[in-house]
């Protein structure tokens, strides 16, 4: 077999065991990917008041969960723990624009609450989970993580100010704090009957239900496309790595853009349908990481092609479609 039609990657080997980790929004997509990466090498502890995530997401691990909000007096649930990967945010931008007084107080609020309780606790490190919508719209091509924060949306503002937070307690308490701004994160457990559901879960949805992929005007527009596997892996390196990433923020991407219609021909393969819809306004024409940071200091390198990662969600569509319940997405 050659390399091109290897399909099998890596698995990647934990730098986090032997610890109680708390998870917030630890039921939600990205989030009980990463307590299924560390359940059984770990105490893990789950926060999540349910609002997006789902208990059946984490059904299959042996770990302890508490119904509640971030926002709410969690007691001594921080006793003990040494690692705080802190998931739990409102994500939908469009839900920001509308309600961006709510959108502060879960996603500025709650981070602000999620580090002050670390700080009292002595909590060792801190995996702060942010957006690439920090950026706004891209000036220059790709992304570093030095090109201009400019949010066009209270969602982004609100993620760069827990990422300004996170900074902030690293310099003024010590606390080890490192962010992640992720790109356009896809794969199992992503629903697609979700109105935050990114593209490739309503794409892959769509084409199960028998119904045309809509690509929004012409289809070039661009988006770097990561799967939550390698998010996971960037979450489990930034809770092991060392002092130099203490502080910072990094891009969690590919490197690579994917034209929306190359996207749509990819998961319609011979047999699905495509038409085009009128363009979406304010729609930006391409964003893509650059992971030069990423690499060079956290040690991050994607492992997951798109044609794989979306191989692997059809076929957890296909289960989960027909059988809602919880599923190993291995």
């Amino acid at each position: 077999m050659t390399n091109r039609h290897k399909e099998i990657v890596p698995r990647f080997d934990p730098p986090v065991k032997d610890k109680t980790i708390l998870v917030t929004g630890g039921c939600g997509f990205i989030g009980s990917h990463l307590v299924e990466a560390l359940w059984k090498d770990n105490r893990v502890i789950v926060v999540d008041d349910l609002s997006n995530g789902k208990l059946e997401n984490i059904a299959l691990f042996d770990v302890e969960f508490r119904q509640g909000s971030i926002l709410s007096d969690l007691g001594d649930i921080w006793d003990g723990v040494d690692i705080v990967f802190h998931l739990a945010a409102s994500v939908s931008v469009s839900r920001s624009v509308d309600e961006p007084s709510r959108d502060a107080e879960n996603n500025v609020l709650g981070s602000l609450y999620v580090l002050d309780a670390c700080r009292k606790h002595s909590v060792r490190r801190v995996v702060y989970s942010s957006s690439a919508a920090v950026y706004g719209d891209p000036i220059h091509l790709p992304i570093d993580e030095d090109h201009p924060q400019d949010p066009v949306s209270p969602y982004g503002l609100s993620k760069l100010t827990g990422e300004s937070y996170a900074r902030l307690y690293h310099q003024l308490y010590g606390l080890g704090t490192t962010s992640l701004r992720y790109f356009n994160v896809y794969g199992p457990r992503q629903d697609p009957k979700s109105p935050y559901a990114g593209v490739i879960s309503i794409f892959v949805h769509r084409l199960l239900e028998d119904l045309p992929l809509i690509v929004d005007g012409d289809g070039l527009q661009a988006r770097d496309f990561v799967s939550v596997k390698d998010v996971v892996q960037a979450n489990l390196l930034a809770a092991g790595g060392g002092e130099e990433i203490l502080g910072k923020a990094f891009n969690v991407g590919t490197g690579k853009s994917t034209a929306i219609a190359e996207l749509a021909q990819i998961i319609a393969g011979e047999k699905g349908r495509i038409s085009h819809g009128p363009p979406r306004p304010g729609d930006a024409r391409e964003s893509v990481a650059d992971l030069a940071l990423s690499r060079r200091t956290l040690g991050y390198e994607p492992r997951i092609p798109l044609e794989a990662g979306i191989r692997q969600f059809k076929e957890w569509h296909a289960r989960w479609d027909s059988n809602p319940q919880p599923t190993d997405s291995k």
